[in-house]
């Protein structure tokens, strides 16, 4: 395949999928993800004298590469939103005063990354955003292992601290 026409064409291919996306970085990437399709291609329009339909031919590609970005964009979002529904809200300063300590004393049956979340964000009043940043992860991955680990401290209770597990931990006797 002859890349002189798409690589003449290259900063209108940029600009046709900013304009599409919003995003310079992600248009760069979605060419540049396209580039790499078509020299693997097997049927690109190879008509030497036509350089035109190479790029009509590679505009088709390129904006099925947007409609992906786009649908990715959309499932990822809504999967986002789901989460932050299922997350519970942050401990309020008159339910800390009351935290069972049942709770702390299972802290350390967890496996050390679920319990270093759980005492950095729930405990200790830090947002996921800092975590994730001084981890060098995502967010999203942030509150997905977040989620977790609150699964298995709940678990941990139910199995340890019945009544904690039921009544909640407002007069908790465990000992």
């Amino acid at each position: 395949m002859r890349t002189d026409p798409l690589l003449q064409h290259l900063d209108a291919f940029i600009g046709f999928a900013r304009q599409r996306t919003g995003d310079a970085e992600l248009a760069a990437d979605l060419v540049q993800e396209c580039l790499m399709k078509a020299l693997k291609a097997d049927h690109v329009p190879e008509d030497e004298e036509d350089e035109e339909g190479v790029v009509t031919w590679f505009y088709r590609v390129l904006r099925h590469a947007i409609i992906d970005a786009h649908r990715r964009r959309t499932t990822r979002d809504a999967a986002l939103e789901k989460l932050v529904h299922e997350l519970p809200e942050a401990l309020e300063p008159e339910d800390e005063k009351t935290l069972c300590q049942c709770v702390m004393k299972l802290l350390p049956a967890l496996p050390e990354a679920d319990a270093e979340l759980l005492r950095r964000i729930d405990l200790g009043g830090e947002s996921a955003t800092e975590v994730a940043a001084e981890m060098d992860q995502r967010v999203n991955t942030i509150n997905v292992r977040l989620l977790r680990a609150r699964r298995r401290l709940r678990e941990q209770v139910e199995r340890v601290c019945r009544t904690c597990a039921t009544h909640g931990c407002l007069d908790c006797d465990c000992g």
